[in-house]
């Protein structure tokens, strides 16, 4: 049912189970998504498009169908960009969201793994909290991990795992939060589909 697509779509029982860079930055998450689809084409083409990805780099890689209706100059590229390929630990990236969020690059494994950690104040309109031991009682902290894997010479295996800690209980905003995310990562999905046959 919804409840089950706000927090899985695509993985198997095994993926869910199974160990992902970054699953230790966020202890005591009490909301997990996990996503996953094949994408056709080889980890090494793949790779780059995940690099790039986010706010004011890459976009979000949405399929035609739905570019169609989005003004083009903010449109998700369609092509590879060297300049921003380059993603190191430590490095910002704003996201999207309420307020002014931002993702810090945790860890990067060149063609397997990238994972971001972002710790959003409420009280600081989103913002990383100006201290973090102990955490304020309004930050959210969550971590969010992109993991590739080959599936054969023409096809990986695309993971995607979220994992939230939040001083609230969960809400039906929760619920909504992960269908948003659902369809979002649906599209994002097809949209990296139809990039990786580009050259």
């Amino acid at each position: 049912g919804l409840t089950r697509l706000a927090s899985r779509s695509g993985v198997t029982d095994a993926e869910i189970a199974q160990a992902l860079p970054g699953d230790d930055l966020v202890a005591g998450a009490g909301h997990v998504i996990d996503r996953a689809a094949t994408i056709p084409a080889p980890v090494a083409t793949v790779w780059p498009w995940l690099v790039q990805l986010g706010k004011q780099r890459a976009g979000w890689y949405f399929p035609r169908w739905v570019e169609l209706a989005i003004p083009r100059r903010r449109r998700g590229l369609r092509r590879i960009e060297p300049a921003l390929l380059t993603l190191a630990p430590g490095q910002r990236v704003p996201d999207w969201g309420p307020g002014e969020p931002q993702f810090e690059v945790s860890m990067v494994q060149p063609e397997h793994a990238l994972v971001y950690l972002s710790l959003r104040q409420k009280s600081r309109n989103w913002t990383w909290p100006d201290r973090t031991d102990p955490l304020p009682a309004d930050v959210l902290a969550l971590s969010w991990a992109l993991v590739l894997t080959p599936v054969d010479q023409a096809h990986s295996r695309l993971q995607l795992r979220l994992r939230m800690r939040t001083a609230r209980e969960p809400s039906p905003l929760m619920l909504l939060g992960g269908l948003f995310d659902w369809v979002t990562v649906a599209l994002l999905f097809a949209g990296l589909r139809e990039r990786v046959g580009l050259r």
